[in-house]
């Protein structure tokens, strides 16, 4: 037996457990599901405060209404949306039959997968632990979930309200340092879901590989916002500015540049300041403005403003007064204006409240633009010619797209969640998030009277005749 005080031992044992439970039930009923995501319903709904209150200790100061508006409110709903349709995604799905194999029929059995591994980050510990919770539980899954070293206060709030709620063979929670997130990656699990940056990605999926692991991976990667020629800037602006600004930037899809016609950056830029200055009049010392997570993030956000500063990159602050506090990790939004592409503000994932404004002279440019870089998480496209909207949207490939606004597609549960290429490998949210954490089994049900008896040797002339007529009807 593994000793719990030893490295990975809590782990191990852990895994051991509810891996045993999941093989002793291999297809839990509907009434089983819906008690786990009724379960973690209650737990959002009755300690919301105390989530709250950890995710603003961890961050040093989160706005409440955030918390409420891009997590708990995206967990209640997706818990909506899986207990009224989950007992339909569990039903057994028809599937055609090729005339040759009639009158046999075929189905889908969506099976649970068994257990599942769940690495979340600290920008938003609930909204990216419990939303694939909700797609493991649906799918009749039961779960391990690591949580990041970097949220410690929410890590520890988690999990002790998890204890209160699950048996520890359906869910046991951890969030312990990087050596444990190490030993988590490499359980042998059924699945393993995992958000953050890319870098990180690829060692997850090294990890996973041991064990043939089949792996989910949200990573990031620099989203384009583009405004077309002729669209209203003030619109734009308000949209594109209040995207970067929720969790001061700290969001996987936040619009990481904007891609605008060269005419148009001067009114662009006076523009964003007026909506920055309308959402957060107070600026810095304004109660509804994200504190950055910590001092190491806070560092790196100055570093890739300070580099972009010393290469001459015209910088335009839209708060008025106060631009840093380093005490409290708060940092101003700031536009750079036409930033060479060698500087790391335009290399990697901002993750902060830096905007970097890239001309062009031609909308061809714009996308040729993107479609040289490694393709991305989100795409946000202003533009009121829905002609040249869907040419577009064909010739750019995205996670998922928002029209004339940015983030909001990430909400909806009817859609799928996920990138493509290097921003991430698969999709869920809704059924794509049951589908994903299920085994689509197929299954063909051949009758006693068939045309199998016709293809058997020895071949004699009826398989002659049949061969004949199948090659007529093609």
């Amino acid at each position: 037996m593994d000793d719990p005080n030893l490295p990975g031992g809590a782990l191990n044992a852990a895994f051991a457990r509810i891996h045993a439970a999941s093989r002793a039930e291999p297809y839990p009923s509907w009434d089983l599901r819906r008690d786990r995501l009724r379960r973690l319903d209650a737990l959002v709904r009755r300690h919301e405060k105390r989530i709250i209150d950890a995710i603003d200790a961890d961050f040093g100061h989160r706005p409440a209404a955030e918390t409420q508006t891009l997590e708990l409110l995206p967990v209640r709903e997706a818990l909506r949306h899986a207990l009224r349709r989950g007992a339909g995604w569990m039903r057994p799905r028809r599937a055609a039959v090729s005339m040759l194999f009639w009158p046999a029929r075929a189905r889908l059995w969506p099976q649970p997968l068994g257990v599942v591994g769940i690495v979340a980050p600290w920008n938003y510990p609930l909204h990216l632990s419990a939303l694939p919770l909700v797609a493991a539980f649906a799918a009749g899954n039961r779960a391990l979930l690591k949580l990041s070293e970097f949220s410690p206060r929410f890590g520890a709030c988690f999990a002790d309200l998890a204890r209160g709620e699950f048996d520890s063979s359906e869910l046991s929670v951890f969030h312990g340092d990087a050596a444990e997130a190490a030993a988590f990656v490499s359980l042998p699990f059924d699945h393993l879901l995992f958000t953050g940056s890319a870098s990180v990605g690829r060692r997850v999926m090294a990890a996973a590989s041991a064990h043939l692991v089949p792996v989910t991976l949200e990573l990031g990667g620099k989203s384009p916002a583009v405004v077309t020629e002729g669209y209203d800037l003030e619109h734009a602006a308000m949209r594109i500015v209040h995207g970067k600004l929720l969790n001061a930037g700290q969001t996987c899809v936040a619009p990481d540049y904007v891609l605008l016609p060269r005419a148009a950056l001067e009114p662009f830029a006076q523009a964003c300041a007026r909506a920055a200055r309308q959402l957060h009049p107070d600026g810095l010392d304004s109660a509804d403005y994200c504190s950055i997570v910590d001092a190491r993030q806070y560092a790196r956000q100055c570093a890739l403003l300070d580099e972009a500063g010393h290469a001459g990159v015209a910088l335009h602050p839209l708060f008025a007064g106060a631009q840093r506090d380093a005490h409290r990790h708060r940092l101003a939004p700031v536009l750079c204006v036409e930033p060479p592409p060698t500087l790391a503000l335009m290399r990697e994932e901002i993750f902060g409240p830096l905007l970097p404004l890239v001309p062009y002279d031609a909308l061809d440019d714009a996308i040729a633009h993107i479609q040289a870089g490694e393709r991305p998480l989100a795409l946000y496209w202003f533009d009121d010619d829905r002609a040249r909207t869907a040419a577009s949207l064909r010739a750019i490939h995205a996670g998922g797209v928002t029209l004339n606004d940015t983030l909001l597609h990430v909400g909806q549960d009817t859609l799928p969640f996920g990138g493509v290429g290097e921003s991430g490998t698969g999709a869920y949210h809704g059924r794509w998030g049951f589908d994903r954490l299920s085994h689509l089994k197929p299954v063909l049900a051949q009758p006693r009277l068939g045309l199998g008896a016709l293809v058997r040797p020895p071949y004699r002339r009826s398989f002659d005749l049949l061969m004949t007529l199948l090659r007529r009807m093609r």
